[in-house]
């Protein structure tokens, strides 16, 4: 009994103890980097301070030890990239620097130049790591368990088992599992996930809800409407990791231009061992010495590491902001901007009609005109019809209408009767042109011809009402596109629409010059024109029409509420519809080009000042080690200032 009470203690204790274990192993994993270059310094700084009373087999231990710690992940990473490759790379030219160091009695230069090389290693992987903090934080929004309804019954699933059609139930302050609509219930919703809006939303029943937003006061029954891999929020960590590994022009540039400067230093280094023995009477040792001070002075870590951690710092710090790139060569690309193409309805415009003028007879009292026609309008779900109806929603409150035998006239109005008496609503055409010119004075015609669009009521055989509607601009509009001519990009607005209603749009935008009835060949082709003037033009749309011409532009850039194919096809998504956004975008991308500019003239200049004193014999190896790998911290510390 004695021994069973014993085992049944231990089991336990030895399951606990494994699981700290595996849990403090978790936790120091990311920074296993650098714990091995602080260690590796610790131990140089120990033999350096005792050097004097231990012995020399002891100093050597240490310093081998220091290499080893310090220097097994660069040393793995540089072999396995060079067999892979079939490409020298720096990190092997750090170790050989290393190595030659020590084998002409140099242990602890050489274990200096290892400890600083894998100190600013694991800088490097900070930055990425930082990088991938949204990447992360996202993902721990994504709920792991859904309430499915099935049969009348609830029953607990994992949320990636969810299929298209699935009834789930979402009480307050639950996380929503993946897209749909909501069926039954209304709730406020805390989307800040998706639009990085602070503000709950009010949403009810035949509305939109997306993944990882959270219900805050109401429980809703949601039937979904995308697998949990499609959803809205999965995109966006999609598009986020795709930009993380897709690389910058500079970038790529950077590291074809690598393998050959390694070569190159190589060889002038296995020259310089000897050649100034030859020509200018070094003893061998010196020149020996010189050619390994060149190995690590020539070497263009700090040029390496001049790109990458600003660019991944900018799509880090532009995805917190919501605005998302697809690789580090589209944030290149948007600083260098001259002339930025939009769509217009859903892209300018809120992509929804309102009322914004209505006229009335005198014959009829205002508010019995629109409640009753919003009451006909309410059993259509036409866009002008769901617009009048919300235009006529206070006065359809406050009055009892029931409508008779409504019907719709397909492209021209709804016909509906009210207490016996027949109502027409829809264009002039529909109503009768002569009619509607000849009612307050012809207004129906000044408001046409302003670019809105017309519909009229007719009871009676009278016109009782017109009213105008307009897709209306999006106030962030007009404020960036006010930004991007101050910063000298020209603005273009491509539409589908009629010459009207785009030089009505265009003049309350702010935009001199626009394309009216566009298709969308048609926008490629006037793409293809602006690049040819300006050289680089980005297009920004939302529509399925918008695709060839998102694709064409130098950068495509999709609205976050635009279509699938849209937001598949651009390569920046602006997850909050702000178009002003853009603006912040483009300072974000002057910025990261000139952080870069600064990195490359500052390690060029480094390498060409430490080339030519190790020439002249001015510095020592300490001096290069300190100079080269000092330079290359700072340039990824610079990169680092675009997190903020």
């Amino acid at each position: 009994m004695i021994m069973e009470i014993k085992t049944c203690e231990f089991v336990p204790e030895n399951s606990q103890g494994q699981e700290n274990r595996n849990s403090f192993f978790e936790r120091i994993q990311p920074h296993l980097e650098l714990i091995a270059a602080l260690l590796s310094g610790l131990i140089v700084l120990i033999a350096w301070l005792y050097k004097g009373s231990i012995p020399h087999s002891l100093f050597v231990i240490l310093h081998l030890a220091a290499f080893v710690i310090g220097g097994f992940a660069k040393a793995k990473e540089g072999i396995e990239d060079t067999i892979a490759d079939k490409e020298l790379n720096v990190e092997l030219l750090m170790i050989l620097a290393a190595i030659g160091s020590a084998v002409i009695g140099y242990w602890t230069e050489g274990a200096v130049l290892i400890f600083i090389f894998a100190l600013s290693g694991a800088l490097e992987t900070y930055t990425l790591n930082k990088s991938n903090k949204e990447i992360s934080s996202l993902m721990d929004l994504q709920p792991e368990h859904a309430t499915l309804i099935k049969d009348g019954k609830e029953q607990i699933i994992p949320a990636s088992e969810l299929s298209v059609d699935d009834i789930i139930l979402v009480r307050a302050s639950e996380r929503i599992p993946a897209d749909g609509t909501i069926i039954r219930g209304a709730t406020s919703i805390d989307e800040r996930a998706i639009t990085g809006e602070s503000i709950p939303v009010q949403r009810q029943t035949n509305e939109d809800v997306y993944a990882s937003t959270v219900a805050l006061d109401g429980t809703i029954t949601v039937k979904i409407t995308k697998p949990a891999s499609e959803t809205l929020f999965q995109k966006i960590i999609n598009m986020v990791q795709s930009a993380q590994d897709e690389k910058s022009p500079s970038q790529l540039f950077i590291e074809r231009f690598e393998g050959t400067y390694v070569k190159i230093v190589l060889l002038v280094v296995a020259i310089m061992m000897f050649l100034p023995y030859f020509l200018f009477g070094w003893t061998l040792s010196e020149s020996i010495y010189r050619a390994m001070v060149l190995l690590v002075v020539a070497s263009p870590c700090a040029l390496v590491a001049s790109i990458m951690p600003a660019t991944l710092s900018a799509i880090s710090n532009s995805a917190k902001h919501g605005v998302l790139f697809k690789g580090g060569v589209h944030i290149e690309n948007l600083g260098n901007l001259k002339a930025i193409a939009f769509d217009k309805t859903g892209t300018l415009t809120n992509g929804t009609p309102v009322v914004t003028d209505a006229y009335f007879t005198e014959k009829m009292a205002e508010d019995e005109i629109i409640a009753t026609v919003a009451a006909i309008e309410k059993e259509s779900t036409h866009p002008l019809a769901l617009a009048i109806t919300a235009y006529g929603e206070k006065a359809l409150n406050q009055e009892n209408i029931f409508v008779d035998d409504m019907k719709t006239v397909s492209g021209k109005g709804v016909t509906g009767f009210v207490d016996g008496v027949k109502w027409e609503i829809g264009n002039m055409n529909f109503v009768g042109e002569d009619l509607a010119k000849d009612f307050h004075n012809g207004i129906a015609q000044d408001l046409a011809n302003e670019g809105k669009t017309i519909v009229c009521a007719k009871a009676n055989e009278e016109i009782v009402a017109v009213f105008a509607l307009k897709d209306t601009v999006r106030e962030s509009a007009k404020k960036a596109i006010e930004l991007l001519k101050n910063k000298g990009i020209e603005p273009v607005m491509l539409t589908g629409d009629n010459e009207l209603t785009a030089k009505a749009i265009a003049e309350e935008a702010g935009i001199d010059r626009y394309i009216a009835s566009c298709l969308p060949e048609e926008k490629v082709n006037y793409i293809k024109k602006l690049e040819e003037k300006h050289g680089n033009v980005a297009m920004v749309g939302d529509g399925i029409n918008d695709a060839p011409a998102l694709a064409t532009a130098n950068t495509g850039i999709a609205m976050g509420e635009g279509t699938d194919v849209a937001l598949e096809t651009a390569d920046v998504v602006l997850m909050k519809n702000d178009l002003e956004k853009i603006t912040s975008a483009i300072d974000l991308s002057s910025r990261m080009n000139r952080v870069v500019k600064q990195n490359i003239i500052f390690s060029l200049s480094v390498i060409g000042i430490l080339i030519i004193s190790n020439f002249f014999q001015i510095i020592d190896l300490p001096l290069g080690v300190i100079g080269h790998e000092g330079s290359t911290i700072l340039v990824i510390l610079n990169g680092l200032r675009l997190l903020k």
